[in-house]
């Protein structure tokens, strides 16, 4: 029986400090760097998940919604949402954190990242237990994103 694991099992929290090597010419975090950061903290997601060597298969969704500046702590969240049997669907909300400990949303991403061996090969990932009704929807949701990639794919785009 394949083996099974729960969203908070993989979930991953970083902490960034925004520094002048983080800004742009208009002074805001590069948007780069975030993607950068985005990256790291999904990898980290997928191979908890899935205890495996993994690599980004795609950047599905990344939606910046405000931005960052030097001397902002940044916060990326990282959780499961959807499983395949190779591929992993991990959502990263970055914050910006008030010295009071409230939070404000500045992005959210979407990666697909798949399970490998040392070969190269796509590996098998355990199957994804979701638990709550939030992760039920976004279950829904990352099945609704699979097929639109895709559509996607077959369309050449």
């Amino acid at each position: 029986m394949r083996q099974e694991r729960t969203v908070d099992y993989s979930r991953t929290e970083n902490t960034y400090l925004v520094m002048s090597k983080h800004i742009n010419g208009y002074g805001r975090l590069f948007g780069g760097v975030l993607m950068q950061w985005i990256d790291e903290v999904a990898g980290t997601v997928a191979r908890r998940h899935s205890s495996s060597i993994v690599t980004t298969a795609c950047v599905d969704n990344l939606n910046f919604k405000a931005g960052a500046y030097f001397g902002n702590t940044i916060v990326l969240i990282g959780r499961m949402t959807h499983v395949g049997k190779t591929s992993m669907e991990v959502r990263v909300d970055t914050y910006v954190e008030e010295l009071d400990g409230t939070r404000k949303m500045i992005n959210r991403a979407y990666e697909v990242l798949v399970a490998i061996d040392r070969d190269g090969n796509k590996k098998e990932v355990p199957a994804l237990k979701v638990e709550t009704e939030a992760q039920r929807a976004e279950w829904i949701g990352g099945e609704k994103r699979y097929a639109l990639r895709r559509q996607r794919r077959l369309e050449g785009y």
